[in-house]
């Protein structure tokens, strides 16, 4: 089993995130973009509906549900290291999704935290994994963050005039195809623009701490025959046999609109 070495986790710990440069072997990289390709090519306008749907970017969402090569993403035990060390040894994915910010200046963030969450009192319930499928560059909208933020214990909307104003001590973090950055996801972060010519696609693995509910419930939204294939560890990851998930997610998918 990989872990995190100990630079890395102190970095998680205090500056909120880490990358792993090159992470990703060429292989799974190739079947990821393959199958993002093809799903998009398949869903069209429909691309990214049962989450949601952003300017400037085409989404895909319930990745779960359309192949198991994202099963095999979901399985790498150092990703899901980095994961624990924020939430703890109890946590599941709450949403696997992917992001493709359209070239030419479009799709730049506000400084946001995920699900709007600011950590309880039992510490972080969020955190957010991002696989570039293609390189984060400079010009390409890589994803900023503001290191250290998740201490905060406040939303970047009701501290800043701009939530989607540069800010000074921003970082961008980049890195090449394959690459996969951890992130404490109470972190001020956000995509910039993508300034190139070409599309920039990166899957979000996002996880949430046991207690808290799905910000999609996956048992709502697989097929009979996906669950009834996973893995007993995939099972777990996703809570599919966890009576407590059943009731806050589903609570959380009917007042949403998910449920199938």
């Amino acid at each position: 089993m990989e872990t995190l070495t100990a630079d890395q986790r102190t970095q998680l710990c205090d500056e909120g995130y880490v990358v792993l440069k090159g992470f990703v072997g060429t292989r799974l990289l190739e079947a990821l973009r393959d199958r993002v390709d093809a799903i998009y090519a398949e869903e069209g306008d429909r691309a990214g509906a049962e989450f949601k749907q952003e300017p400037g970017c085409r989404r895909l969402a319930n990745l779960v549900n359309k192949g198991e090569i994202f099963q095999q993403a979901l399985s790498h035990s150092l990703v899901l290291d980095g994961v624990a060390s924020i939430l703890g040894q109890t946590y599941k994915l709450s949403s696997l999704n992917a992001r493709r910010a359209e070239p030419n200046g479009t799709a730049m963030q506000p400084l946001h935290c995920d699900m709007a969450a600011v950590p309880d009192k039992q510490g972080f319930w969020v955190c957010n994994t991002i696989w570039m499928l293609d390189a984060f560059t400079d010009e390409n909208g890589p994803t900023r963050v503001i290191p250290g933020s998740h201490r905060f214990r406040k939303l970047p909307q009701d501290v800043l005039d701009d939530p989607a104003a540069i800010h000074a001590d921003e970082v961008h973090l980049k890195g090449p195809a394959g690459s996969v950055i951890i992130m404490n996801a109470h972190c001020w972060h956000g995509g910039l623009a993508n300034e190139s010519p070409l599309p920039r696609t990166a899957l979000h693995a996002f996880f949430c701490r046991g207690d808290k509910p799905q910000q999609q419930y996956q048992k709502a939204l697989l097929d009979d025959a996906v669950q009834n294939s996973l893995s007993g560890q995939l099972r777990s990851l996703l809570a599919l046999d966890d009576p407590h998930n059943d009731e806050v997610s589903a609570e959380v998918t009917v007042r949403s609109g998910f449920m199938k």
